[in-house]
């Protein structure tokens, strides 16, 4: 721990270093710090960067990552553009490796600091110890799962792939010794311990330990066992890795042996004589043990040495991994948001952003498109948010804890007389974490707009000025840093090179440094150091000496800080002249917080646009103060300054109103929206049904245009052969017919000569497909016995051995052994 702690220390800058030569009181060591400190590492002080640091360090898993991260955040002033860019794609990417892959990315199981010392051992020319051996293998076994992971996830898409490369490009080709890994697990146990199979003689020498032992035990057994003392009690004890015996008691022992240590209440350590040669063959035997386990380690020492460089390596960039990640983790722990950082374009005076402004919409901003200067929308104090968690944490824990304890004793019966306190103690923690549940911290919105130089913010005290300041001045340190800013989509923030601040109030550590003449110092040294790029934040400019010369040096001083000085300046003021300089000068807005005057209360909410006004004399009236005291008091004040107020509270009332007015719109907006989704997705439902209902028409009516050409084929086909047959039949009996009457008489010639005719042609066709014996091709002319007629080849089909044959107006299918080709071929 003292370690830890000195090396931190060495981080912070000098300024915050604390001085040990010379004892010093608390509050004169503060004013001797501050006077030596330079403008912006005070500024650092004032918005309590520190605990930031400390707050984002605390998630890293190593104590050297620790160190590194805050040692880093405190170097935010020497931060370019450029390597703030890199820093907030470093923690984008360590954002988006932490969502696949969250459980990869815990270092809290590594021991940096024993991995450091085996280093320094090995480098040194010393034996490393077994524990640090086994750190080392710990450190390469993660890497090499990390790797994995890493790869993994690059794999998931190109994007992916393109975040991740920069920063995990030095780390995935870290080289793994998989063979050292096996060689010190070989030797070294999880407890880091040399193994017994380090080597043959380790083994003998443990061996011969362990006989020793037992046979030392068994002596002092015996020996303990035949002493007939009864008024003495004995043990056995071991001295400086000797075994001896206790004996307490008045009377002596009955062995001889050598007298170690005496005393009346302790006893008396006794070696006997017969155990002295056993004792020093014991020793012996141990002594070969450890120089055994020596030459073990040693040998493991010259393996670590080939491969130190690569350890080193995978050391320095788990170190930075462990860096970036805390930065990650911090971020997600707060619902942080990634800035848009620019850097700002000064063009002949005029500023312009390197970007177009986000066009962003909260509950109490413009939904308008306009280029912003600054636009951070819900932004929370880091500090606040993170005390109001813990708090809120803490107090479950405490309600989880006494809801356990009154369940433990219900369970085991016992005295629960105090149960009733248990009781009323866990509902006032109940009613505890509702309060912190319900008070939860209060965001603001800032919307600075392009052509704003200087922003003046009045209000009451306690209203949430200066932590406005402090919110503003840490997210750019945070965005310059690498780190999300803890607020709501979009962010846009320029990149400062330099933050100063000048806060004098009961929050900072410096309150006593808080008077006109110190405040004057530290602007002076601010308007000198302060450029072009920088930020400004003042509290309370011109307090602390007569009215009206605060006020006219306080313009002065913001009206030199928008002709040449910083490139944004945030100021709090109480004096009303402040806020007139909105009306002279382009450069400077007005934005006050908003008080409650029913509740008389601030809402810590800032109303942009709008100067703020006086509201002692109302609070006064509000409070009970006699009428003629007000009265008097208005007088006095002038109807000019009446005026001003109602004009005031009229802006204000019309601001109200317009949010009023801008919310519901929003809410329509909104609800539009809706309807128009709801009514494109009822719009394409529609188109979709119809299509559908189109397609299964149509289905519909192709399967029954299917049946149908089915049954007129198959109608068709019956109807076909069914003439075949009557056909055939028809001829059979006129066949018949004709030998009847041919068996009555000579057939006349026409008949005989139409028989040989056929007869004739009979024989043709029978005589042609006995020379072809051939398969007919489309075109030929074919005779078809049944039909007793020829017919002309429409198709053909091998495969079947049928074919498709066309004869007058009707075609029939038929095997080709139902067909006689004919030499005789229509024209093709």
């Amino acid at each position: 721990m003292l370690r830890l702690s000195a090396s931190i220390s060495l981080h912070y800058p000098p300024s915050l270093s604390p001085s040990v030569s010379q004892p010093r009181p608390r509050r004169l060591r503060a004013l001797v710090v501050a006077a030596s400190a330079s403008p912006s590492a005070r500024s650092l002080r004032l918005l309590e960067w520190g605990k930031v640091c400390r707050a984002v360090a605390s998630f890293a898993g190593t104590v050297h990552g620790r160190e590194a991260t805050e040692k880093q955040l405190w170097g935010v002033e020497d931060v370019s553009y450029e390597r703030s860019r890199k820093l907030l794609r470093e923690t984008e990417a360590a954002v988006r490796l932490l969502g696949s892959s969250g459980g990869a990315l815990d270092f809290s199981g590594l021991d940096t600091v024993a991995v450091e010392s085996a280093i320094n051992c090995v480098s040194g020319g010393s034996v490393i110890k077994g524990q640090e051996a086994m750190a080392v293998v710990s450190l390469m076994l993660f890497v090499e799962s990390l790797q994995v992971t890493i790869k993994a996830a690059m794999k998931q898409d190109e994007d992916s792939h393109n975040l991740l490369l920069p920063l995990t490009e030095t780390i995935l080709d870290a080289v793994v010794s998989k063979p050292l890994v096996k060689s010190i697990q070989d030797v070294i146990d999880d407890d880091g311990s040399v193994k017994d199979t380090a080597s043959p003689e380790l083994r003998r020498y443990r061996d011969q330990v362990q006989a020793l032992e037992s046979r030392l035990c068994q002596l002092m057994d015996k020996l303990i066992r035949n002493a007939d003392n009864e008024a003495s009690l004995s043990e056995v004890s071991i001295v400086n890795g000797r075994c001896c015996i206790k004996i307490t008691g008045d009377k002596s022992s009955s062995f001889d042996g050598l007298l170690l240590s005496s005393g009346s209440d302790s006893g008396s350590m006794i070696e006997p004589i017969v155990a002295i040669p056993l004792n020093d063959e014991l020793q012996g035997a141990r002594a070969l043990v450890v120089r055994a386990e020596l030459e073990a380690l040693s040998k493991l020492t010259d393996k670590i040495l080939l491969e130190l460089d690569n350890i080193q390596i995978l050391m320095q960039e788990t170190v930075t991994l462990d860096k970036v990640t805390a930065r990650a983790r911090y971020s997600i722990a707060y619902d942080g948001t990634l800035p848009d950082l620019y850097l700002p374009n000064i063009v002949h005076g005029i500023v312009n952003a390197a970007k177009d402004g986000p066009a962003g919409t909260t509950s109490s901003s413009q939904v308008t498109k306009r280029p912003w200067k600054l636009f951070i929308p819900n932004a929370y104090h880091p500090l606040l948010l993170q005390q109001h968690q813990e708090n809120l944490r803490r107090t479950k824990k405490d309600v989880a804890s006494a809801t356990s304890e009154i369940r433990r004793r219900r369970i085991y019966g016992q005295d629960i007389a105090d149960e009733d306190q248990l009781a009323s103690e866990l509902d006032f923690m109940k009613i505890r974490v509702s309060e912190l549940e319900r008070n939860h911290p209060i965001p603001v919105d800032f919307m600075i707009a392009e052509e704003t130089t200087v922003l003046v913010i009045t209000g009451p005290n306690t209203g949430g000025k200066t932590i406005s300041l402090k919110t503003v001045g840490l997210a750019s340190l945070m965005a310059k840093i690498g780190l999300y800013i803890l607020a709501s989509e979009p962010v846009k923030i320029p990149w400062f090179d330099a933050v100063y601040a000048d806060i004098g109030d009961e929050q900072s550590l410096t309150q006593s440094l808080s008077t006109f003449s110190g405040h004057l110092k530290q602007i002076g040294a601010i308007r000198a150091q302060s450029t072009s790029q920088s930020l400004v934040l003042l509290d309370e400019v011109g307090a602390g000496t007569n009215p009206l010369e605060g006020a006219a040096l306080g313009m002065s001083l913001l009206e030199s800080f928008a002709e040449a000085g910083s490139f944004l300046t945030l100021a709090t003021t109480h004096h009303g002249e402040l806020k007139t300089l909105k009306y002279s000068n382009d450069s400077f807005e007005n934005a006050c917080v908003e008080f409650d005057e029913e509740n008389l209360k601030p809402t810590f909410r800032i109303l942009w646009g709008i100067p703020g006004r006086s509201n002692a004399i109302n609070i006064a009236e509000r409070l009970g103060l006699p009428l003629d005291i007000i009265e008097s008091a208005r007088q006095l004040l002038g109807t000019a300054g009446a005026e001003i107020n109602a004009l005031i509270m009229d802006m204000e009332k019309f601001k109200q109103e317009y949010h009023e007015q801008l919310q519901q719109a929003q809410h329509y907006l909104m609800q539009s929206k809706e309807l128009h989704n709801d009514l494109e997705v009822a719009q394409k439902s529609i188109v979709d049904h119809s299509t559908a209902q189109r397609k299964r028409k149509l289905r519909v009516v192709s399967e029954y245009a299917v049946m149908a050409r089915s049954i007129i084929h198959k109608k068709f086909q019956q109807y076909r052969e069914s003439a075949v047959a009557q056909r055939v039949l028809e001829e059979e009996k006129a066949a018949e017919k004709a030998k009847s009457e041919g068996a009555k008489g000579p057939e006349p010639s026409s008949t005989s000569a139409l028989k040989k005719t056929q007869n004739t042609n009979s024989s043709m066709v029978t005589k042609a497909n006995d020379e072809d014996g051939g398969i007919p091709e489309v075109g030929d002319l074919v005779y078809v016995p049944k039909l007793k007629n020829q017919a002309t080849v429409v198709k053909i089909d091998p495969s079947k051995n049928e074919v498709q044959v066309q004869a007058g107006m009707m075609k029939l299918k038929l095997k080709l052994k139902d067909v006689k080709v004919q030499k005789q071929r229509t024209s093709r």
